[in-house]
């Protein structure tokens, strides 16, 4: 998709990256973290590869407060896709951006957490 400005160059692209968080902890339960991220680039193969370095530079360590070693890292860039409306500017209130089908709500709902209000802590 084109911009519709003078600027023809570059477009938006949305980029889901999916991170995983591990520990040395031995009970320690994985999380996973889906991240939606706006990238600018001149093509679709530019805005991946801009997404894959984006996630990898994302990867980081931590302590926690029990003393537990906690790392999140890239598990795999998910889609990488024009966004629906690439002509927009800040002031606008609402943008849509991007948008996927599914076909199995059970399935969807069974791995979303803010559908079931599940409280999950790091």
């Amino acid at each position: 998709m084109e911009t519709k400005s003078a600027n023809k160059a570059e477009s938006f692209y949305v980029a889901i990256i999916l991170y995983k968080s591990s520990s040395d902890a031995p009970s320690y339960q994985s999380l996973y973290q889906e991240s939606f991220v706006l990238i600018k680039a001149a093509s679709l193969e530019e805005a991946k590869a801009k997404a894959l370095n984006h996630g990898k530079n994302e990867s980081v360590s931590y302590t926690n407060e029990n003393g537990e070693t906690i790392t999140w890292s890239l598990q795999q860039v998910v889609d990488v896709n024009s966004v629906l409306d690439d002509d927009f500017d800040s002031s606008e209130e609402i943008v849509d951006l991007y948008a996927r089908h599914f076909r199995n709500y059970e399935a969807y709902q069974s791995f979303e957490p803010l559908l079931s209000q599940e409280q999950f802590g790091e």
